[in-house]
Formats: C-alpha cells, sequence, structure tokens
C-alpha cells in the first residue's frame, strides 16, 4: 500500500466519523474540509440553507475562467435508526478487505479519494480548472444542490463538465431516472363508527387514491414507455407512508399518504399528478361534499429532480469511458444530484466507487479495491486536466 492509498483510506475515516445525517448539520465535516482545503492554499465558497446550519461547499483548483470539470458529492447520510448494525456506523470497520460504515459507499469514499488527491492537484499547473462541489439533503430530494446551481451560474469559473461520484462500481452512467414526491393529506368528518352515513371517511378516500397510483404502477409496467436500459426498465410508481385514524369506532377524520414517480427521462412528469387529481376531483370530492361540504382533498409536493440523459457520445461520456477503461456505459433506478448540473448546462456523469446495493443497508461497505479503481481514476483525470 502506497501513501496516497494510505492517505485516501484515512480521509474515508475521518468523513465517516462525521455524522452528518440528513436530519441534522453538516457544518463538523464541511469545517473541516474548508480548514483542509485553505491548509493547501485552496479558497472555498460555502452556501448555505435557510437556517444556516448546513452548508453546500464549493472550490476551484487550477486557471481562472470558465471551463474545467467539477468532482460532485453529498455529504448527508441516511439514518441508521432501527437499522442491525454490526459495528458502530460512524466508525470505519475494516474486515475483508472492506471498509464498513454509514456513508462507506453513499458516498463519502470519493469525496475522500477527491480529498486525498487535494495535494496532487493543489501543485500541479493545470491546464483546465478542477472544481469541488460537496452538497447536503442530497438524500432529501436534492435541496442543497438547487443553491449551489444558483450560486454557480452566478460566477465567472462556471464548470463545463461534471463526474457525480455516487456508487456505481466505477462504471460510467449516462443517465438515471427522475422522482416526484408527493404528500395527500385527505380531512373528512369524523363520528359514531355505528352511524357512518354521517361521516365522511378519510382512510377510505385516501385507499381508493392508493389503488389508482397502483392501477396507474401497473399501467406503466405493462404499456411503457421503455427503456432497456434501466432496471425496472418503465416508470415506478409507489406509497410509502400513510397515517390516519384514532380507533376503530370512529370513523376517521384525517388520513395523509406520501407517494412517489420514479421517471424515466422524456416521461412527462406532470402527467401522474394530474390523472391522481382528476380522480381525486372528479370521482372522490363529489360523494365526501355531498355528506360534508368542508370535506378536501390537498397535495403537497415534497421533494423533486430531474432525470439525467447523457448521449454516449458526449465529451463527458467519451472522457469518463477513456479515464475508467470501460468499454460500455450503464443507466441506474436511482436518483442523483446529476440532473440538475445538466440542466444547468453542466455536461454530467455518475461514476464513483461502491454499489447502490450496500447504499442505506445496515452494514453498508465499500470495497477497498473500489477505493483503488477510484484512485487511478483521480489520478487520470489530474493528468487530463493538467496537459
Amino acid at each position: 500500500m502506497n501513501m496516497t492509498e494510505s492517505s485516501s483510506l484515512d480521509m474515508v475515516r475521518r468523513l465517516v466519523g462525521f455524522d452528518t445525517t440528513s436530519r441534522g448539520s453538516n457544518l463538523t465535516l464541511i469545517g473541516f474540509v474548508r480548514d483542509y482545503l485553505d491548509h493547501y492554499g485552496v479558497a472555498s465558497e460555502l452556501v448555505f440553507d435557510e437556517t444556516g446550519d448546513k452548508a453546500n461547499l464549493y472550490a476551484t483548483v487550477g486557471p481562472a475562467g470558465v471551463g474545467g470539470i467539477m468532482l460532485s458529492g453529498h455529504t448527508d447520510v441516511v439514518p441508521v435508526d432501527g437499522q442491525d448494525w454490526h459495528s458502530d456506523p460512524f466508525t470505519v470497520f475494516a474486515k475483508d478487505d472492506r471498509f464498513y460504515g454509514r456513508g462507506t459507499a453513499d458516498m463519502k469514499s470519493f469525496i475522500a479519494v477527491v480529498l486525498a488527491l487535494l495535494p496532487n492537484i493543489a501543485r500541479r499547473p493545470l491546464r483546465v480548472p478542477v472544481h469541488l462541489a460537496f452538497s447536503y439533503d442530497e438524500e432529501m430530494g436534492c435541496r442543497g444542490a438547487r443553491r449551489l446551481v444558483a450560486a454557480i451560474g452566478q460566477r465567472p469559473d462556471r464548470p463545463r463538465l461534471c463526474v457525480v461520484g455516487e456508487p456505481t462500481m466505477m462504471q460510467p452512467v449516462t443517465g438515471h431516472k427522475g422522482k416526484r414526491s408527493f404528500r395527500c393529506q385527505v380531512h373528512g368528518f369524523e363520528c359514531h363508527s355505528a352511524l357512518t352515513h354521517l361521516g365522511v371517511n378519510a382512510i377510505e378516500a385516501a385507499a381508493e387514491m392508493v389503488a389508482h397510483l397502483k392501477a396507474m404502477a401497473r399501467r406503466k409496467r405493462e404499456l411503457g414507455p421503455f427503456d432497456p436500459d434501466y432496471a425496472p426498465p418503465y416508470t415506478t410508481i409507489q406509497t410509502g407512508v400513510i397515517h390516519g385514524g384514532t380507533a376503530l369506532n370512529i370513523v376517521p377524520k384525517g388520513c395523509s399518504f406520501d407517494f412517489e414517480f420514479r421517471l424515466l427521462p422524456g416521461d412527462d412528469p406532470e402527467a401522474g399528478i394530474a390523472e391522481l387529481r382528476a380522480f381525486a376531483e372528479e370521482w372522490l370530492l363529489p360523494d365526501m361534499r355531498a355528506v360534508r361540504p368542508e370535506a378536501t382533498i390537498a397535495f403537497e409536493e415534497l421533494s423533486a429532480f430531474p432525470g439525467l440523459d447523457t448521449p454516449d457520445d458526449a465529451e463527458i461520456t467519451r472522457l469518463i469511458a477513456a479515464l475508467t477503461g470501460a468499454n460500455g456505459t450503464g443507466k441506474v433506478a436511482f436518483g442523483t444530484e446529476g440532473g440538475l448540473f445538466q440542466q444547468a448546462g453542466i455536461a454530467t456523469i455518475v461514476c464513483g466507487p461502491g454499489s447502490i446495493e450496500q447504499a442505506h443497508r445496515p452494514n453498508e461497505f465499500v470495497d477497498l479495491d473500489q477505493i483503488a479503481q477510484c484512485e487511478k481514476f483521480i489520478r487520470r483525470l489530474l493528468d487530463w486536466a493538467a496537459t
């Protein structure tokens, strides 16, 4: 093991040690990164959320001016609550050539490799700038990246290309699905369950909408549109959370449920929610309001991010395929911040160490060989930026 590899592994340990679960602040990690960059003479800009408790970090190494390549990663991780961890999730546990810990795969190992190789970046005369973009709240619907994109758009050194280091087993990914998630709040009227004709059952109205969503999901599965490069190869729709009711002998006044669409690029992002709204307004509300005029059904969007669809012949695709030595590209069902960067005019691809199958699970791990492959990739990228 050479010194750089040791530095990368040490940096993975440091970053995993920061509990940056999305419900909390990421400022301890961001502060560490900012001080680390300062040590090597690299200035950074922090882009805070509205509370000041979370921040994106953006930095540029190399010549000033428009262009260059951005290396992007999110600093937040998902909760460990209720999961069966065999070790402390915020202390890296090494076993069988793997690092175990929350964020080892999703996605602190990529950020760690980039930071470990920063001394190489900072002391080399680069032909084009290398930008670092580390965000907050990706796991909450790419919230931080929206502010980051807005800030980058105001800078004179806006990047031209981007690599998002989500776990892809170091294979170039040119496409991912977009996502829209919603909460539906049903307000009915409560009464004694022996007098159901006087009440409006919010759970039953919600259940009819959930069933309608399931029918929509079956239609997508059977009729498409399809893209065989994705698994599954169609837009998916699912309900993930539902709350309602007080007791069995009370007609429930309220019920809420959360649902999502994971959309193939090009599939109409408005069509699904428009269909469900129409079903609620045309079929459910008339019956509900015939009993109680004040009954309502309301929808709130929780999160949204666009899909990524980068052509196989794009410059960024050809570059990353060459640097990784990959024979082809892939597409993934999970989402990233890449679609937002592409929307902002930055050609983007996803490529990073580890497997998405480990993400969000107890005993999350990354193979050390994946970290080594990522190091080789970043070194080659730096060679490209310097020549």
